[in-house]
């Protein structure tokens, strides 16, 4: 009988190699597989081969487990995010579509948050005393959400539109008289609402600008939209915030882009759009608010705030790839510290529990691998969570009330952005010595 190889019970490891006939049709990638290239940046066309932060596989963070499909699998997809060498754009490859994202009874709303509700409430104010708004204006909002915001314009009697693509929460939205449109944003939408409603006074979106995944469609739509005379104000995290405060876990597949000021003013300069002013805003762990108009309007000549905050990213490096570089390990020394808590806390005999179900803690704990073994339950306020499950760790999702119920040692803030809220809300579980986690820069225990 022919021998398949020359192995025999007295030769030594080193002998032992893989022979001829039966490496035949084995690839170098079948032996060192790699991840298949990412699209190209998403403004600029650059191919994208400089990693910002890979955090493995995680499922869709607002995709709640319902109890009827707890024994169903579930979607994984990477998130592995990369930065534009070219325009320094820091994003996420489109796995799945806005409409998967979006459009299936989404489950995030504005307005179960207090602190956001007041945040708005003093943009509202704001706006209409700086750009003059009155009865004859028209306030457009991208991603109106289920009008937390407009609903402030509306008492002022200032006419008001939104735009926004979840049917559900754009539900409650008309349901308090706000005028809203179900639609995605961009050219195609900017055509449609211009010539049904007129151009927009103030067009405004907070927390959106990092959501889309066609960004020069949405900010040329921004563009049509506009008055010749109008104002656009966005709002979203800054990317520089967010490598100092190490919140990798706001990376998320809704959210597509990471954005510095030097880049976004580079995308709306593309587009004929001039950002004239700027706000540093501590919302979401650190937010840039950003007024634009058409570059050929020279009513709102651009502030010392503009050249100051571009030189101050350029200084710190925002265009050199070496600033972007060491990102990653500081995300897995956060991990580490964070399992080494928990461990530590469990052989304690502690118990463990989350407050919070946000896009942010869904990256954490998967990243992570943290599920039920380190979290007994988590809870939230939104009624349209309580009573499924956590995306890929299928951690229960409780009211608050359960953590009066069970007393737990600990409670993990997930969305750990709004704290100081979280933490006069549930200020009583120190009467049994419970105390809270919060694990972002990195983890601290408040007593």
């Amino acid at each position: 009988m022919e021998q398949l190889s020359s192995f025999s019970p007295t030769s030594s490891l080193a002998e032992i190699s893989v022979q001829p006939d039966l490496a035949a049709g084995v690839t170098e990638l079948q032996r060192h597989p790699v991840e298949p290239p990412a699209s190209p940046c998403r403004f600029c066309g650059t191919p994208l081969d400089f990693t910002f932060v890979n955090l493995g596989t995680s499922p869709l963070c607002q995709d709640h487990v319902r109890p009827h499909q707890f024994n169903r699998a579930e979607a994984f997809y990477p998130l592995h995010a990369r930065v534009c060498r070219e325009c320094f754009l820091v994003q996420l490859d489109e796995f799945v579509t806005s409409a998967e994202i979006f459009q299936n009874d989404y489950a995030y709303f504005s307005s179960y948050s207090a602190s956001w509700l007041r945040h708005a409430r003093r943009y509202t104010d704001m706006a209409t005393e700086r750009f003059g708004l009155h009865k004859d204006s028209l306030v457009v909002e991208v991603a109106s959400n289920d009008g937390y915001l407009l609903q402030y314009f509306l008492e002022k009697e200032i006419p008001v539109l939104g735009i926004e693509p979840a049917a559900n929460v754009a539900g409650y939205a008309q349901a308090k008289g706000i005028n809203t449109l179900v639609r995605f944003f961009g050219r195609d939408t900017a055509r449609y609402v211009a010539e049904l409603s007129g151009q927009a006074d103030l067009l405004l979106g907070n927390n959106v600008l990092a959501h889309v995944p066609d960004i020069n469609d949405f900010v040329a739509g921004m563009r049509i939209l506009l008055k010749p005379d109008g104002v656009i104000t966005m709002e979203f995290p800054h990317l520089l915030r967010l490598m100092e405060g190490n919140q990798f876990d706001t990376i998320y597949h809704e959210h597509f882009s990471y954005l510095s000021f030097y880049t976004v003013e580079r995308i709306f300069a593309h587009h004929g759009l001039t950002l004239f002013d700027v706000d540093e805003l501590p919302t979401h762990g650190g937010s840039l608010r950003i007024f634009a108009r058409h570059a050929a309007d020279a009513t709102h000549p651009v502030t010392s705030r503009v050249r100051e905050l571009r030189e101050r990213e350029l200084a710190a490096g925002v265009t050199d790839l070496a600033y972007y570089a060491d990102f990653e390990e500081n995300a897995k020394e956060t991990k580490r510290k964070l399992l080494e808590f928990l461990v530590e806390a469990k052989r304690a005999g502690k118990t463990v529990v989350g407050y919070g179900a946000p896009g942010k803690g869904n990256t954490l704990l998967n990243y992570c691998g943290i599920r039920t073994d380190f979290l007994d339950y988590t809870v939230d306020v939104s009624p349209h969570k309580q009573g499924n499950f956590l995306p890929g760790t299928r951690i229960p999702i409780c009211h608050p009330d359960r953590i009066r119920q069970t007393r737990p040692d600990y409670v993990l803030i997930l969305p750990w952005n709004l704290r100081e809220e979280i933490m006069e809300q549930m200020q009583d579980i120190r009467e049994w010595g419970g105390r809270f986690v919060v694990p972002i820069p990195e983890v601290q225990v408040y007593e």
